[in-house]
């Protein structure tokens, strides 16, 4: 975003249209925290399934 696009959007729509643009970037850097730590807990999620396989044998019991 470039500084005229910014200073045409202050003069044109006032301080309201660059209130909901910072408002829409938070909210998608939120999104994407949120996102990361979902992937990380996943990733352990699986690791710790795979480390309970291995020394229990599997579940659901092949006899």
């Amino acid at each position: 975003m470039g500084p005229e696009l910014f200073f045409q959007l202050l003069t044109d729509h006032g301080p309201w249209a660059l209130l909901v643009f910072y408002l829409l970037y938070r909210d998608a850097q939120k999104d994407a925290a949120t996102r990361e730590a979902l992937n990380k807990n996943t990733a352990v999620l699986i690791e710790l399934a795979t480390l309970l396989r291995t020394q229990i044998g599997g579940f659901g019991g092949g006899r």
